[in-house]
């Protein structure tokens, strides 16, 4: 085994061995609204679910070597408020060209071609052609050196029709096909699923399928 102590290794080290190693990662494209009313989109991979009672998700944003804040941080602070989309294989170099850098008064949905639409109960839109649309209010923060980590609360979801069974409360995983951040610049597919276990993976079925 290779062994690395952290605490003799720079930040940006540590940074280049996590963000490899712990993946893949679901892609939070996160739509906020700047203070003149435009809306800023931008990717994020260190994101996840936190817990479903209440319904929160993180999202952990870098300050900029300036220490200024990036547009999403300082969007959410200033207005609570934000809308988390996953995204799927057909949207995919979408969500990479929002990654880009334009001044705040741009959007970025502008510049790569994907829509806006008014959300239900917060006022930064949600992007018609993400698959899954997560509108939050802030919850809590927890703040580092290097980071502003932002707990949200889901207050609604919006997810494309077919995706989700609302009787049994189910998600038509077969038609579900977000990307995932791997190391570098490299993104994955969730096509190549398998089940563990002796029944095949078309047969098998686990608790949390009957939920």
């Amino acid at each position: 085994m290779t062994e690395v102590d952290f605490s003799q290794i720079t930040a940006y080290q540590r940074y280049k061995l996590m963000a490899s190693l712990i993946v893949p990662r679901p892609i939070a494209l996160v739509t906020t609204l700047g203070p003149h009313g435009v809306v800023n989109a931008a990717p994020f991979s260190m994101f996840n679910m936190v817990g479903e009672d209440p319904p929160i998700v993180m999202l952990s944003i870098n300050r900029l070597q300036d220490a200024h804040l990036k547009d999403t941080a300082a969007n959410i602070l200033a207005q609570g408020e934000f809308v988390v989309h996953m995204t799927d294989e057909a949207m995919v170099q979408q969500m990479h060209g929002c990654g880009e850098s334009f001044p705040s008064d741009i959007s970025e949905l502008d510049q790569v071609g994907l829509t806006a639409t008014p959300s239900h109960c917060v006022a930064p839109p949600r992007i018609v052609q993400a698959p899954v649309a997560f509108e939050c209010v802030l919850h809590d923060k927890m703040e580092t050196p290097s980071r502003i980590v932002f707990i949200g609360e889901i207050k609604w979801l919006s997810v494309r029709d077919g995706l989700v069974d609302t009787t049994a409360w189910r998600v038509n995983l077969q038609n579900y096909h977000p990307v995932g951040r791997f190391g570098a610049s490299f993104y994955v597919t969730s096509r190549d699923r398998f089940a563990v276990g002796d029944a095949s993976p078309s047969t098998r079925t686990t608790p949390i399928d009957e939920l």
